[in-house]
């Protein structure tokens, strides 16, 4: 892999980013602003510590949160160093990388892995592409390593798969349609 920021899983489409804001209107996030990430706290207490490395995310949804914010802020550098597969190689700017209008981040699960040292969070990031909101949801994966959570890869890209609400028909259990017959004697057939 190249020491260059690469394209890689999570919200960071650079191939397909808009160049839609010239860098003389991107106005990063201030410390006195909300967190872009949506907690609602001060940029400064929240999400600017992590990214000037003052301090590490303490779970996978600080991690992410910080992510995402580091999208608004086009910090590619915080990007680099905590996704798994680029974390231990020296980042290098590529010039000028213009970024999506990141909007707001929605947070769905912050789930602990069947290992201490991993977590899943189930997310949708908001990005403005003209004048619609676009959604990209995903649940992705995270790893702690050496005691720093990291970015590992999308588990899913997308919402998550519709469950029924009714439990499934057996065999030999009667059958929905009212026959009174067993399921593989009537409709199963």
């Amino acid at each position: 892999m190249s020491a260059k920021h690469e394209k890689h899983d999570g919200p960071c489409d650079h191939d397909g980013e808009k160049k839609g804001k010239s860098p003389s209107t991107f106005q990063p996030p201030r410390g006195e602003q909300p967190c872009p990430c949506g907690t609602g706290q001060k940029f400064a207490a929240c999400c600017e510590p992590i990214l000037k490395r003052e301090k590490p995310a303490e779970n996978a949804e600080k991690l992410m949160r910080s992510r995402f914010t580091a999208h608004v802020a086009r910090n590619w550098e915080h990007l680099h160093r905590s996704y798994a597969k680029t974390a231990n190689e020296p980042y290098v700017a590529e010039g000028e990388v213009e970024g999506r209008d990141w909007t707001r981040l929605v947070i769905h699960t912050h789930e602990p892995g069947v290992r201490p040292d991993t977590a899943y969070v189930d997310f949708t990031a908001y990005y403005k592409e003209g004048d619609a909101e676009n959604p990209m949801h995903e649940k992705a994966e995270f790893h702690k390593i050496d005691g720093a959570w990291l970015y590992a890869r999308a588990v899913r890209e997308g919402p998550a798969p519709i469950k029924s609400a009714q439990a499934k028909v057996g065999r030999n259990d009667p059958c929905p349609c009212g026959s009174g017959k067993k399921y593989k004697q009537c409709c199963l057939k």
